[in-house]
């Protein structure tokens, strides 16, 4: 079982979140996969976004907030 660091982006409303999380690879079919804990840290990240607690989700990520260009 090997584990690799991967980011994983969480785009909610105007916020982007990057999640830093580890991916195991196995040699099974189900790799690569999260950790259980991994798994929750997105969903926080992820919830605290859209109730717009960017404090809580930037304690779990690194936040940023979205402009949008004009055309």
């Amino acid at each position: 079982m090997n584990t690799r660091h991967h980011t994983k982006l969480i785009h909610e409303g105007q916020y982007v979140a990057e999640v830093d999380v580890e991916l195991i690879e196995t040699d099974n079919d189900w790799s690569p996969y999260l950790s259980l804990d991994d798994a929750y840290k997105l969903d926080d990240v992820r919830e605290a976004l859209r109730s717009g607690d960017i404090q809580r989700a930037s304690h779990l990520a690194r936040v940023f907030s979205l402009t949008p260009v004009p055309a």
